[in-house]
């Protein structure tokens, strides 16, 4: 079917106009889908993308969405333990990504912690009420990434407690975008950028022959502006923060960011991470990982892992201070 849509689309490119920009975009994920693409596109080839790009996103939905009792995921949270549970190529692949992670941030990204994003209110259940000591103590002890066991080899992975609950969101948002970036150029197109819900894939150039541009947002909760703006171009961004996402206990903002080693909200100076890399599922993780560390401890793994790294820090006289790893002054000298 694919490569159908491949030719239809070579043989009317003689007849399109010169290249300019094109755009596409919906909702998913509980955020909207932007797709901008440079080319000569018919209204034919716009709805052939346009098709492409939605089929992408439903098959990442139905694969690892905790929001649908009907997808594989859930469907996993639900399976007994001890029983190894056959999966899909990609849930498995991002499992095993999701492992790579939590070793190399000894823990600090970890899938299994969504028993506790639930009970903190930020999952589907949307508990009210904080949990207190004791529930804290209990959900501790079915995570941890450790808890599951994966066989590549026979595509199987197997819970050490039934409780065990796996939430993919700190990874799956930048598969989606690395997924529909691959979807889009499948039609032969090499000038793209892919963003959803502030998650990025760039390729090639814009309008104007020159990188892409990506704003970083100022990390405030009340208003939207621009902390600095950057030229990107063959590589993904994920960015990950306190500012957004958060409830308000006893006149303190709590993070939807949740320390698997305590069990709680991290409370920390960090305010964002940005993480640069070719893989935006793997920069995804990254930010979130670091985000939990926080700033010192972040950098340094950064450094270890060579990651283009940008951090926001909380400071009460300037604002934010920005701290950046070696691997981003390379990336960007001039910016």
């Amino acid at each position: 079917m694919l490569m159908g849509i491949i030719m239809l689309l070579s043989a009317m490119g003689c007849a399109a106009s010169e290249p300019r920009e094109h755009h596409f975009s919906g909702p998913t994920m509980g955020t909207w889908y932007n797709v901008k693409v440079i080319g000569t596109l018919s209204k034919e080839e716009r709805s052939a993308i346009t098709e492409a790009i939605q089929d992408a996103l439903e098959e990442v939905n139905a694969l690892m969405s905790t929001y649908r009792e009907d997808s594989e995921l859930s469907k996993l949270n639900r399976h007994p333990a001890g029983e190894p549970f056959a999966l899909s190529p990609e849930t498995l692949l991002m499992l095993e990504k999701s492992k790579q992670v939590s070793r190399e941030s000894n823990g600090a990204f970890d899938v299994t912690i969504g028993p506790l994003v639930n009970v903190w209110g930020f999952g589907p259940d949307h508990q009210i009420e904080p949990p207190d000591d004791t529930q804290i103590a209990v959900l501790l002890e079915i995570v941890g990434y450790e808890k599951l066991t994966l066989d590549l080899e026979a595509g199987t992975v197997t819970k050490k407690h039934s409780d065990t609950y796996i939430d993919l969101s700190g990874i799956a948002k930048g598969y989606a975008v690395d997924v529909v970036a691959e979807t889009v150029e499948s039609f032969g197109l090499e000038n793209i950028l892919v963003d959803i819900g502030g998650e990025v894939v760039a390729r090639g150039h814009n309008a104007q022959n020159e990188p892409w541009r990506i704003a970083i947002e100022t990390p405030v909760p009340d208003a939207r502006s621009v902390y600095r703006v950057l030229p990107i171009t063959d590589i993904a961004l994920a960015t990950s923060g306190d500012y957004r996402n958060f409830i308000e206990v006893a006149g303190r903002s709590l993070s939807h960011t949740i320390d698997p080693e305590s069990g709680r909200p991290i409370f920390h100076d960090l305010a964002s991470v940005s993480v640069f890399h070719e893989s935006c599922a793997l920069a995804d993780a990254y930010a979130t990982a670091i985000l939990v560390l926080g700033t010192e401890d972040g950098l340094a793994l950064a450094e270890e892992l060579d990651l283009a790294v940008m951090l926001l820090v909380h400071d009460e006289e300037e604002g934010f201070i920005e701290r950046s790893s070696s691997a981003f002054q390379a990336l960007f000298p001039d910016s």
